[in-house]
């Protein structure tokens, strides 16, 4: 048995992924009280996925097509997870003229809108969103997520393409 087995990377891949939200929740919102803005909380719900998609697909241990419907879907999650860090990251690096007013805090959106209005609302992202609060040798919050979904959507394509 390999030990980059199938199985064995799906497993520390979801570990991983499940690693990042405990400390993007306990340590950063929790220990630092620093508030989630609309994007934070749109790239924890991807990174969440794909660390479910990976979670499945190792219980699973299955070979041919559904090996592939796992591993493509947990780069379209990585790619989404992705997407909307470089799209926080944008917001952070316009100039204060140019950043979108701010909107409610996550926590009324979630208890005054509907689910379709609290998904619009979530992917657009706010004025929130262009804070820095805070790094890690240089790299804003959504600078380590586009790095860690990266590395998710290469660990995808390693499942997806590899041969057994």
């Amino acid at each position: 048995m390999s030990i980059l087995s199938y199985r064995r990377i799906n497993l520390i891949t979801a570990l991983g992924c499940g690693a990042a939200i405990v400390f993007a929740v306990l340590y950063l919102q929790e220990h630092l009280a620093l508030k989630p803005c609309y994007l934070c909380v749109t790239q924890r719900f991807f990174v969440t996925v794909t660390g479910l998609l990976f979670a499945m697909a190792m219980m699973h241990d299955n070979f041919g097509r559904p090996r592939s419907i796992y591993a493509s879907l947990s780069c379209l999650s990585a790619m989404g997870g992705a997407f909307f860090a470089m799209k926080q990251l944008w917001l952070q690096s316009l100039s204060e003229d140019q950043v979108p007013a701010c909107g409610p805090p996550v926590e009324y959106v979630f208890e005054a809108f509907s689910a379709s209005e609290i998904i619009t609302i979530l992917l657009s992202g706010d004025g929130n969103c262009s804070e820095v609060q805070w790094q890690l040798i240089g790299l804003s919050i959504p600078g380590w997520v586009l790095i860690g979904c990266i590395i998710l959507l290469a660990i995808s394509l390693f499942q997806l393409l590899r041969k057994e």
